[in-house]
């Protein structure tokens, strides 16, 4: 085996991962807007990285080579999800079938497999509430086993490319996708405890304004309404200045409506912008119902 290449490889899904570090933080602490090419970004990353080690195979001997470009698509679906290992193993299928040959289908099968796999294990995964060396372990020997699967349909002449890389392709695989979902997922478990850190304390400071502001709009509001009800009382009931009075009335409600969900928020519900307008709160998706 040229080590070379195995320490070429190990070097690509190293700055993979260091890139990876950054971008989770990135797109957490960002807008709405942008948080949403999450999948889309980080699966072209994952995908290019396949390519990457698709076109530079690792030599292991006797004019026989095989690469690692399951551990990107599998560690993409795993820690990023469906969407963004589907962009991955999108990538990798157009490249495998641009360079053609007769084990074209066998390979596009295996891409598609490992990303269905580790799919499944994700959901696991969310099932159980949290990775665990039980679920790598699984998604290891399943991806090998995907692997040997796209060598054995090409039949005999399969099975002669298959038999002398097994080991080896099991122990790249072994160390690439149970190293790198560990190191992965902390990068992600990390970077989501710190934004439900940032949440919460985002909720916290809304939840005091409000209830400040809402106070400070109650105590007026409420002589509002009661020298509304006093004035009521010494006009006519069908003269205009008693419309009026019911139209500031009502108006002086709705405040006060305002004022019981600015009470009550439990979330933070934005308003998308409009316009020259920023991102607003929406009081009332963000309040809970009235008991």
């Amino acid at each position: 085996m040229d080590y070379h290449h195995v320490i070429e490889a190990a070097g690509a899904i190293s700055l993979g991962m260091v890139g990876y570090s950054y971008l989770v933080p990135w797109f957490d602490e960002a807008p709405p807007g942008r948080r949403r090419w999450r999948p889309i970004v980080n699966g072209l990353v994952f995908g290019l990285l396949a390519i990457f080690l698709m076109r530079f195979r690792i030599d292991v001997g006797g004019d026989r080579f095989v690469d690692t470009r399951v551990i990107p698509i599998a560690l993409a679906t795993l820690i990023e999800g469906s969407p963004a290992g589907a962009i991955t193993a999108g990538l990798a299928v157009a490249y495998r079938v641009w360079l053609g040959g007769s084990g074209a289908a066998a390979g596009v099968l295996g891409i598609v497999a490992t990303a269905v796999a580790a799919g499944l294990v994700r959901v696991w995964v969310r099932r159980d509430g949290g990775l665990k060396v039980r679920h790598v372990a699984v998604l290891v020997a399943t991806v090998w086993a995907v692997t040997a699967g796209s060598f054995l349909v090409l039949g005999a002449r399969g099975l002669a490319m298959f038999s002398p890389v097994w080991l080896p392709l099991l122990a790249m695989t072994a160390v690439g996708i149970g190293v790198g979902a560990r190191l992965f997922g902390d990068v992600a478990a990390r970077q989501a405890v710190e934004a439900a850190r940032r949440d919460a304390a985002q909720l916290r400071a809304v939840t005091a304004l409000a209830r400040a502001a809402a106070h400070e709009i109650n105590n007026p509001l409420t002589a509002v309404l009661g020298g509304l009800v006093l004035i009521n009382r010494t006009i006519k009931p069908d003269s205009d200045e008693a419309k009026w009075i019911a139209n500031a009335k009502h108006a002086a409600e709705q405040i006060r409506d305002i004022v019981r969900h600015m009470n009550r928020i439990t979330s933070i519900e934005e308003v998308p912008s409009a316009g020259p307008l920023p991102n607003m709160l929406d009081i009332k998706k963000s309040s809970s119902p009235a008991p």
